[in-house]
């Protein structure tokens, strides 16, 4: 078989972007989206060469010969229901978004039995050049003709490909989805934490003297990022993904834990619980470079307060991160296969701050001794609870409502600010 044209089903952000990439690369790209919204794909898209725009994902999937589904995760059985059936006879279907459960259940119920699935994520936001980035492939089910054309039309775009394979007794694409459920789960998780405990404090962390400079800058930064995007995205792979619920749950028992004993000034047992936590992920064969540099990190501020004005910080959001990989027994270094660009500067601040000793002293210091800054930490650790609580009742609903809520706090222009500068960032490491 040969791929010559490529569907893509859902034109949001991402779906923009694989049709402009492929487009560009000569095939013929097939689009289409909800018919509410094609004046809008008209004006996005109906100049671009290389693209036709369909009435639906029916006219997409006859002839197409690769046809992605790039609709909210939450809809994919609904769009695999309406269009699965339509599928050109022996091409190939693909998912490109961050949890295959959903997509793989739905393809098995709606796909005819000879289309190939081919599931391939691209591991980084729209916003970011693609070529030279990584991206996740699960061969689901193909022949090797149709893995071998797929593949050549992969290639082409120039992004990284990291092939999951079966491990530990999962399928592939429940490899894709465990892994995920650390690398952006809980990252986010942790991050959507961070601005809403800013949002009930009721300050910007640009402005207070305890989130200045150092990996502060880079927290405050992927928050604002994070709270940039969709709720959609967000929720979706955290509701969605059925390996997720126990890595959040064990994130939030890590920052509650952590706190209380802060609270109660168990100093032996905090001081026990940190030290195991670091000698199980950076005494483990999980050592790299440092990733962050205090130079780096002082370039990415969103605001500007002199150093002899900040204040020590409990570091608690970063404290609890090898905390709950160490109860999860998860090395998150070996996950780096899938190292979406949030994840690489998640693990970045919290090696910069256990790597660093009188940094980490410091830290630990003032989550036992600083009562000022121990009373500081408890919105945070409420607005981890209500994004576990939330998470686990499976309420897309309130997901979504508390995600808007959160991200309205902070002024547009910073938002806007956010994403420009994080976008320079993640280039500038992946160079």
């Amino acid at each position: 078989m040969e791929v010559q044209e490529i569907g893509v089903i859902g034109t949001g952000d991402m779906g923009k972007l694989h049709a402009t990439e492929f487009a560009k690369l000569g095939y013929r790209v097939n689009v289409c989206d909800l018919p509410e919204k094609r004046g809008e794909l008209e004006a996005n898209l109906g100049d671009v060469k290389g693209i036709k725009i369909l009435d639906d994902g029916v006219a997409v999937s006859r002839r197409s010969d690769l046809t992605f589904y790039l609709v909210e995760m939450e809809n994919t059985g609904e769009a695999l229901a309406k269009y699965g059936h339509s599928t050109k006879k022996g091409y190939v279907v693909s998912l490109g978004t961050s949890v295959m459960t959903p997509f793989v259940e739905a393809a098995e119920k709606y796909l005819p039995k000879d289309a190939h699935v081919i599931n391939w994520h691209w591991l980084f936001g729209h916003s970011v050049i693609p070529q030279g980035k990584s991206s996740a492939l699960v061969n689901y089910r193909s022949s090797p003709e149709a893995f071998q054309a797929s593949m050549g039309a992969f290639g082409k775009v120039g992004i990284k490909i990291e092939e999951i394979l079966h491990q530990d007794g999962l399928l592939a694409y429940q490899v894709h989805d465990k892994i995920m459920a650390d690398t952006q789960a809980v990252t986010h998780m942790g991050f959507e934490s961070m601005g809403t405990a800013w949002k009930n404090a009721g300050f910007y962390p640009w402005e207070n003297p305890q989130y200045a400079g150092g990996i502060d800058n880079i927290k405050a930064l992927m928050t604002l990022r994070v709270l940039g995007g969709k709720s959609h995205v967000y929720g979706g792979l955290a509701i969605l993904n059925p390996f997720a619920q126990e890595q959040i749950s064990q994130y939030a028992r890590s920052v509650s834990e952590l706190y209380a004993m802060m609270v109660q000034g168990d100093k032996d047992g905090f001081r026990k619980r940190i030290a195991e936590a670091a000698e199980f992920v950076f005494g483990n064969g999980g050592k790299t470079g440092l990733l962050l540099d205090d130079r780096i990190m002082g370039e990415y501020s969103l605001g500007a307060i002199p150093e002899e004005d900040r204040k020590d910080n409990t570091h608690l959001s970063q404290l609890a991160a090898p905390d709950a990989w160490r109860n999860l027994r998860i090395i998150p270094y070996k996950n780096f296969i899938c190292k979406t660009p949030p994840f690489m500067l998640r693990v970045g601040i919290v090696e910069y701050l256990f790597r660093n000793p009188e940094l980490l002293e410091k830290s630990i210091d003032t989550a036992l001794n600083n009562k000022e800054m121990i009373e500081g930490d408890l919105p945070f650790v409420n607005a981890v609870k209500e994004w576990a609580s939330i998470i686990g009742r499976g309420d897309m609903a309130s997901y979504k409502r508390e995600f808007e809520n959160t991200k309205s706090f902070f002024p547009p222009e910073k938002l806007k600010a956010a994403k420009k500068k994080s976008d320079e960032l993640i280039e500038r490491l992946a160079a």
